[in-house]
């Protein structure tokens, strides 16, 4: 099945986790999925069977990943997140839970005055989630 690509897309750079995390969030959404992955075979300059390119989608937003073969001095940030509208409570707390578990919670779950309910977390890989329930 072809998939049009996105002209703006978020990427996110792991040294050695990209797959583990495509398929904890792909766990996450009934509706994602794997679109394409390449990996690094034995010639490398990664460590074999990581991954050297992927796209994934989840919730109809399509992500790339990848495993760095260099470490860097640096991961990711709060100061950008992935933005989820959840369309039920019930939603946002499961994913809360999920994302906070082997992570930290940066807002814990409540009401903040600009929506029903709001959770902001970085998950076990140190991307950052912040999880809405609109009014």
């Amino acid at each position: 099945m072809a998939h049009a690509p996105q002209k703006i897309n978020t990427f996110l750079m792991f040294e050695g986790r990209a797959e583990e995390a495509m398929t904890f969030y792909r766990s996450l959404f009934p509706d994602a999925e794997v679109l394409d992955i390449s990996r690094y075979g034995a010639e490398g300059p990664g460590k074999e069977g990581t991954v050297v390119h992927a796209t994934f989608s989840l919730a109809g937003q399509q992500f790339m990943c990848s495993d760095s073969p260099v470490h860097h001095d640096f991961g990711f940030t709060p100061a950008v997140s992935l933005f989820v509208q959840c369309d039920t409570e019930p939603e946002l707390d499961r994913l809360y839970a999920a994302l906070a578990e082997g992570g930290a919670e940066l807002m814990q779950l409540g009401s903040y005055g600009f929506s029903t309910k709001f959770g902001w977390v970085n998950d076990r890989f140190g991307v950052s989630w912040q999880l809405n329930l609109p009014w």
